[in-house]
């Protein structure tokens, strides 16, 4: 990066770059963990919350404690802290910004979908989505009954409606077809947010922001093809669905598309480093390869503070911090079932 470059960097962005690198400092440490499982009830672990960055953010909520209150007051927390730096934020870090909150409209959407498809109650599913991923519009989502409803109604006038552009069908929501809307919108999401991050970002930025997505494109693609063995997705179909950049793209993803069993897929992954380290011992379980998918996850944003200068530390803050909330919760159900012997199944943040 150029002096010009980090003098602007600095006069656009310097003070919200202090702001998630001091965010960044109060994430949970080895030690913090070690204290949490060792609490016996959830006030304990309010308890010990309290003396971490977290602070007094439980201290108006009655006990018994609900493992559900802990995760809506932790998202609440990280909310509150990711829209502060949002609403201080100059272009370009604004629409960057912008973009990380994407993934989440798009989780809302299929959410509002699937639920009215099980006749669930509206205002229930609306208070199930995530706070970053909403709109205006949301609950007219209810209505549509095909795809073409759905984007003419309501997509049309959010950030969304390009992303939507392969999804138009005339068909009834089924199950499958929502799956497959899902990850069309996310392979498109995942493109555009590359192409943003690479050709009009550039710099520290492009090269930190540019390892994380192509991972997350290519950890979709793994995740897709071995979500659809044994099930009615042709191969033709499910190789539409991989986004079209990444470390396996493009032999890597075409090899895969052409797999199987988890047997067939494991092989491939034996010629990519990264990947056939993730694999390695890795049995048929789904969980077990989405937490090695998480652990690699981390380690990449965990570098992306080891850079200056870019933006990719306000992503990898967010996806720390989602995974820090995940496991806070994790540990509470533990200790609310009184199943203490699985505490340590979650995902360290710090090594």
């Amino acid at each position: 990066m150029s002096v010009g470059s980090m003098l602007s960097f600095n006069t656009n962005d310097g003070y919200l770059d202090g702001i998630v690198r001091g965010y960044r400092s109060g994430i949970l440490t080895a030690a913090d963990y070690a204290n949490l499982i060792q609490c016996d009830t959830l006030d304990d672990l309010k308890l010990h919350l309290q003396s971490t960055d977290y602070g007094d953010f439980l201290a108006n909520e009655p006990s018994p404690l609900a493992t559900t209150t802990i995760h809506d007051k932790c998202t609440e927390k990280l909310v509150k802290e990711f829209m502060h730096l949002r609403d201080q934020a100059v272009e370009p870090l604004g629409k960057f910004l912008d973009y990380m909150t994407y993934g989440y409209m798009i989780d809302n959407i299929l959410l509002l979908i699937t639920g009215t498809l099980h006749e669930r109650d509206i205002t229930e599913l609306v208070e199930k989505c995530h706070p970053l991923g909403m709109f205006e519009s949301m609950p007219t989502l209810t209505v549509a009954k095909t795809a073409s409803e759905l984007y003419n109604s309501v997509i049309v006038d959010t950030p969304l409606a390009p992303f939507f552009q392969d999804c138009l069908s005339e068909e009834d929501f089924s199950e499958m077809e929502i799956e497959i809307i899902r990850n069309t919108l996310y392979k498109a999401y995942l493109e555009d947010f590359h192409r943003f991050c690479v050709e009009e970002l550039g710099g520290t930025t492009a090269e930190v922001m540019g390892e994380v997505l192509e991972f997350e494109a290519d950890r979709r693609t793994i995740t897709i093809t071995q979500n659809s063995f044994e099930t009615e997705l042709s191969k033709d179909d499910r190789a539409k669905l991989y986004p079209s950049f990444g470390k396996l793209f493009p032999e890597g993803t075409r090899s895969i598309g052409q797999t199987s069993t988890v047997a067939e897929l494991r092989k491939i992954m034996d010629s990519y480093g990264e990947f056939s380290e993730i694999f390695t011992d890795m049995d048929e379980e789904l969980k077990k390869l989405e937490n090695a998918f998480d652990m690699h996850s981390i380690k990449l944003n965990r570098l992306s503070f080891e850079q200056c200068f870019h933006y990719g530390v306000f992503y990898s803050y967010v996806k720390l911090k989602e995974q820090e909330i995940r496991n806070i919760v994790w540990i509470a159900e533990c200790i609310a079932q009184d199943q203490k012997s699985k505490i340590n199944n979650f995902v360290p943040i710090w090594p």
